[in-house]
């Protein structure tokens, strides 16, 4: 088993050309977002925006937002609307492959997904816009938000955010084509990173003053430590379904030997999006009352606010059902038989083809359903603990379980660049034993 040496990791990866230019142009292009992201649009109060998010617009959808822009949004910066614009065109052309028979043919097809990404651009600009004037409007109706408001500040707010949401999208691009890890991940995974640290300075300053005992705040560490060891454990497990692949023959007389495989079944295979259609869904009651201004509309939604039974047990139910909608659409497990059986492989025990899909169909759905009460704990947590203990940030939810993946995945990658390209000297100089050699170094 290999043990982890700081040390020898990153002479490894300086020792690997490659690599190291990956990671530094990654970074560069997150420096250069990150600065693009505290440039404010002219024309708006940012003190006015801020204290209305600090107040009335936490724990909504705009703050959930916020969130993955890294508080751009409250600034009102030239990159407010961040990746997002993006992310929501890509997830609609991935629901449109499960629905529309065309689109899914496409998918499957290389000319076709380079039709797709050129359509998913194409949403992303139409989305900004969108977004950019609703949040022109919402900024004009605050009040003291903006200096001059009126036409000519609504269009030129939505240039701006149009532009910083296109460029914001060609960042993800060139980190995904050029750097090391999903462009679009890393970008969601620093905006978060990036709101951690003002909370952990004002948890310690709380404890300085009293209002929060140490106590406390050692059962809050206690807590953390338990959710992210739980987040890895769920985001890593897998149920694996042993195949068979008997000798065949191939071409110009070559035999290829019988081999066994695992299909692997994630427990979380929707991953955080549960979470994010369910918080959509149920800040509409308060969004309605909000634009009514009715006192009986007012009064039923206020049965959905944070913190009331009425809110914790719609929030799971719905994550439940969003659990199960948004692996179906994907995960395919009819594809997964008629490709498994073009190959020659087999369940053992399981007839090829239709059974096979039966059967794994059947393995997902069981294996589904701890992942997304696991889903609903992880995103009800934050919100009991903000109830129950007087703390200024929340851990846990949407932004733990993309930290942790985004995270696992980019050290996935970072392995496998290793593995590939220093593989000879990785293995030779690694603490690992194969075949009764010692090896040192590596991850």
């Amino acid at each position: 088993m290999a043990q982890a040496n700081p040390a020898a990791a990153v002479s490894n990866i300086r020792n690997t050309p490659e690599l190291w230019d990956k990671i530094t142009f990654t970074f560069l292009c997150l420096l250069i977002y990150r600065i693009g992201a505290h440039i404010t649009v002219p024309g708006v109060d940012v003190v006015a925006l801020t204290d209305f998010f600090a107040n009335q617009g936490k724990g909504g959808l705009l703050g959930l937002y916020d969130l993955f822009v890294g508080g751009g949004l409250s600034r009102a910066t030239v990159f407010a609307l961040g990746i997002m614009p993006y992310i929501s065109a890509s997830i609609f052309i991935q629901i449109a492959g499960a629905v529309l028979p065309t689109v899914d043919k496409m998918q499957k097809d290389e000319e076709g997904r380079k039709k797709l990404n050129q359509w998913t651009r194409y949403a992303t600009v139409a989305l900004a816009i969108i977004e950019g004037w609703g949040f022109a409007l919402f900024t004009s109706s605050l009040q003291n938000a903006v200096i001059n408001p009126g036409l000519g500040f609504k269009i030129e707010m939505v240039l701006f955010l149009t532009a910083g949401a296109i460029f914001v999208m060609w960042l993800g691009e060139q980190i995904t084509e050029r750097g090391l890890g999903n462009g679009a991940s890393l970008i969601i995974f620093f905006s978060i990173v990036e709101r951690f640290w003002p909370g952990i300075f004002d948890t310690f300053r709380f404890v300085s003053t009293g209002a929060i005992g140490p106590l406390t705040l050692l059962v809050l560490g206690a807590m953390m430590v338990a959710v992210v060891a739980g987040v890895v454990a769920i985001t890593m497990a897998a149920r694996r379904i042993m195949i068979q692949i008997p000798q065949r023959t191939m071409a110009r007389g070559r035999m290829r030997e019988a081999a066994k495989n695992f299909i692997p079944l994630r427990i979380n295979s929707a991953g955080v999006m549960p979470i994010i259609f369910a918080q959509s869904v149920i800040v509409m009651p308060g969004a309605l009352a909000q634009f009514a201004g009715n006192d009986r509309v007012r009064e039923f939604a206020d049965l959905f606010a944070p913190g009331r039974p009425w809110y914790y047990v719609l929030m799971a139910v719905l994550i439940l059902f969003f659990t199960y909608f948004y692996t179906s659409i994907i995960f395919n497990p009819i594809d997964l038989a008629e490709n498994l059986k073009k190959q020659g492989g087999f369940i053992p025990g399981i007839k090829p083809g239709a059974k096979t899909a039966e059967y794994i169909d059947q393995v997902v759905s069981r294996v589904t359903l701890p992942g997304a009460f696991f889903l609903t704990f992880i995103a009800l947590l934050p919100v009991f603990i903000a109830d129950r203990f007087n703390v200024p940030f929340s851990f846990g939810g949407t932004s733990l379980l993309i930290v942790v993946g985004v995270a696992l995945d980019t050290m996935a990658q970072m392995q496998q660049h290793l593995l590939l390209r220093k593989y000879d000297g990785f293995m030779k100089k690694g603490r690992v034993r194969f075949r009764g050699r010692q090896t040192t170094g590596g991850f």
